[in-house]
C-alpha cells in the first residue's frame, strides 16, 4: 500500500493528480499546500478516505519535515510552486524560494526512505527556443526570468541528489495545461471568463505568438503511465500538446465556442515573460498516452460542463450559451 506525497495537492495539476490518485484504494495520498494559490475547493470528493489534506509549506523545512518524518512517504510528487507569468514577474524573490523548497523536499526524501520524487519542472527552461520541436536533450536556458531559472535549477538538484545519495526521480516539463480548476488568471480560464460574460479578452501585442494547450486528462495520465509503469526513472519528459495554436485564434475559438459577443481588445505586447512560441517533443509522452491527445475544442467542451468551473469563477452556468 504506497504512501504518496503531494505537494501542491491543492493546486490545479496537484488536485488533478490526486483525483485519479485516490481512486485506486490502495493507494495512501497525502496533500499538503499551504493555500497561497491552491484551494479546498479542488481536494479529491472527501467520501475518499484513502486521502487527507494539511496545510503545510514545502519552503519551510520545519513544517514540511515534520509531515514527512510522521508519514515515511514511498512517492512524493512535488509540484508546489509560485506559478503564472504574471504573478512570477510581480513576485520574483517569492518565485526564488521555492529553490529551498526542492532542497528541502529531496534532503528529507533521500532521508526518509521515498523510492521516486516526480518534479514538476516547466517548458520555460526552454526560454526562448530557437530549435522545435523542444525536445528533453536539448536545454538551452536562455531566459532570465526567475521562474525558469527556479525550475533549472531544481532539475539540477534532482539529477545531483541521485548522482550522490542514489535518489531516483522523473522531471516533466509541464507545457501550457488547461482543465476545469485551473486558476481564473490564466489565459484559457481568463477568456473562456470573459467570453462567457461578453467581456472584452484582451490579447498583449498582435496575439501571434502560439502556445501548444494540453488537456489535464492528458497530463494526468502521462504522469500515472510513468509512475504505474515505472517508465523514465532518472529521465526527463515532456508533457504537453504539440498542436500549436495562436493566442488569437484561441480567443476565436472560444468566442466560437460559447456564442458570445466578446470583442477582442489588442494591449502592447509584454516587456518579458511571453516567449513568441511553444511546441515541444512529444516522442517519450506517447509512450505513455494509451489514446490520441485531447483537442482544444474537446477541452474546452469538458471545461465548459465541469461544474468545478463555474464554482471557481463564480459563473451562473445558467447565463451561459456553449455551442456544441
Amino acid at each position: 500500500m504506497p504512501k504518496i506525497l503531494i505537494t501542491g495537492g491543492a493546486g490545479f495539476i496537484g488536485s488533478s493528480l490526486a483525483d485519479s490518485l485516490v481512486k485506486n484504494p490502495d493507494n495512501q495520498v497525502v496533500l499538503a499546500d499551504n493555500l497561497l494559490t491552491g484551494s479546498m475547493l479542488k481536494l479529491p470528493d472527501k467520501h475518499y478516505t484513502n486521502c487527507k489534506f494539511v496545510k503545510c509549506n514545502a519552503n519551510d523545512y520545519a513544517d514540511i519535515s515534520a509531515l514527512m518524518f510522521s508519514h515515511s512517504f514511498d512517492f512524493v510528487f512535488h509540484y508546489a510552486a509560485v506559478v503564472g507569468v504574471q504573478r512570477t514577474l510581480a513576485n520574483p524573490t517569492q518565485v526564488l524560494e521555492d529553490i529551498q523548497g526542492i532542497k528541502n523536499v529531496l534532503h528529507l526524501a533521500k532521508n526518509t526512505g521515498v523510492k521516486r520524487v516526480f518534479y514538476a519542472s516547466s517548458s520555460e527552461v526552454y526560454g526562448e527556443s530557437v530549435r522545435f520541436p523542444q525536445d528533453e536533450i536539448i536545454t538551452p536556458l536562455n531566459s532570465r526570468l526567475p521562474y525558469a531559472v527556479v525550475k533549472n535549477v531544481g532539475e539540477a538538484f534532482c539529477t545531483s541528489y541521485h548522482r550522490e545519495y542514489g535518489l531516483e526521480y522523473t522531471i516533466f516539463r509541464f507545457f501550457n495545461t488547461y482543465g476545469p480548476k485551473q486558476s481564473p488568471d490564466f489565459v484559457i480560464s481568463k477568456f473562456l471568463k470573459a467570453a462567457l460574460q461578453n467581456q472584452p479578452i484582451t490579447i498583449y501585442g498582435d496575439g501571434q505568438q502560439s502556445r501548444t494547450f494540453c488537456y489535464i486528462d492528458d497530463n494526468v495520465e502521462a504522469a500515472l503511465a510513468t509512475f504505474y509503469q515505472n517508465r523514465f526513472v532518472n529521465d526527463v519528459v515532456n508533457i504537453g500538446n504539440d498542436e500549436e495554436t495562436s493566442v488569437l485564434e484561441l480567443a476565436q475559438i472560444i468566442i466560437a465556442i460559447t456564442g458570445s459577443a466578446s470583442e477582442i481588445v489588442f494591449q502592447p505586447p509584454l516587456k518579458e515573460g511571453d516567449m513568441n512560441r511553444r511546441q515541444p517533443n512529444l516522442d517519450r509522452m506517447r509512450q505513455l498516452l494509451t489514446r490520441p491527445h485531447l483537442t482544444l475544442q474537446e477541452g474546452l467542451h469538458h471545461i465548459l460542463s465541469s461544474p468545478i468551473f463555474w464554482l471557481l469563477n463564480d459563473i451562473e452556468p445558467a447565463t451561459a450559451k456553449v455551442n456544441k
